[in-house]
């Protein structure tokens, strides 16, 4: 019972790890930016298949990797570039990317997935650098605990800084921001982008750890992310920027840990197959605390936005 303990514990946390940079991604664009970005499902698939069919060509995981990345921020300029100049509403916006993502992904991989099982990726070189055996759990952990640290202390400075600030300024007062002379279509353009990378960057890792690259892995990141990034608020209620981050991280590890015990152990009557619902669930619970809770001090609450 205690080696199954550790063994979902251990998994999960190495999910957290991974899934947080999603959740990030998520967190920088609908918190941050006010901005409803659902490219995150078509991204993420971009960034795991691109780097699979580089690695399968012979490039290195390494490089295959920040190519997931580049294209992952490509993708979210794209979206960027459709709400802030040719003005389509930034739900619609990223529905269109989204939807046109997965023809691209499939073209990219050149048919439903792609394998890597005889493929030498990221967690190979990392374990025989370390002189573990590949295939372990560890090395798994290491390398997502790495990349998480890394883009945890890159973020944590960049949103500290004048271009930082005006980016998290533009989510609060848009108009205000617009008013001081600066430009805000550049902040979202790059808070688009970033979030992106960040996603494509998860894909990428993910499609290594596992094996392979499917063209319908992406499916449901925007509702995981989302999912994070509220339970990590609820649990964590973060205050500042480094808090905030690592809120969406533990709220990925919570999240997947549910999940993995879930799927484990079961929980009567929900099967595996339900997880979907679960999760819709869970986020709709969440997203529903707040209004309840005005309701029953009778406090006046605006209608929802509607973007």
């Amino acid at each position: 019972m205690l080696d199954a303990i550790s063994n979902v514990l251990s998994f999960s946390f190495y999910e957290g790890l991974v899934f947080g940079l999603v959740a990030i991604g998520v967190y920088l664009t609908l918190r941050v930016l006010s901005f409803p970005d659902l490219t995150v499902d078509g991204s993420y698939t971009l960034g795991g298949g691109t780097a699979a069919v580089l690695i399968v060509d012979g490039v290195h995981p390494f490089v295959a990797t920040l190519a997931a990345v580049g294209v992952g921020l490509c993708a979210g300029l794209v979206t960027g570039l459709l709400n802030t100049k040719l003005r389509l509403p930034a739900l619609l916006a990223g529905i269109l990317m989204m939807v046109g993502l997965y023809s691209i992904n499939l073209r990219v991989m050149d048919g439903a997935n792609v394998s890597l099982l005889r493929e030498v990726t990221a967690f190979d070189k990392v374990a025989d650098f370390l002189g573990l055996r590949t295939g372990i759990i560890e090395v798994s952990i290491i390398v997502a605990f790495v990349i998480a640290v890394i883009v945890f202390l890159i973020l944590n400075w960049f949103l500290r800084t004048e271009i930082g600030l005006a980016l998290r300024a533009t989510g609060d007062n848009e108009q205000m921001v617009r008013s001081l002379g600066v430009d805000t279509d550049k902040n979202i353009l790059m808070g688009c982008a970033i979030s992106n990378g960040l996603v494509g960057l998860a894909g990428a890792v993910v499609a290594q750890g596992q094996g392979f690259a499917d063209v319908g892995m992406g499916i449901g990141m925007i509702v995981m992310g989302l999912a994070s990034v509220i339970i990590g608020e609820a649990l964590f209620r973060p205050r500042g920027v480094a808090r905030l981050l690592l809120a969406a991280v533990g709220g990925a590890f919570v999240y997947r840990l549910f999940l993995s015990a879930v799927l484990r152990w079961g929980m009567p009557p929900f099967e595996p197959g339900d997880l979907k619902l679960i999760t819709a669930a869970l986020v709709i619970i969440a997203l529903a605390v707040p209004f309840v809770r005005k309701k029953l001090r009778h406090e006046w609450m605006p209608p929802a936005t509607r973007w």
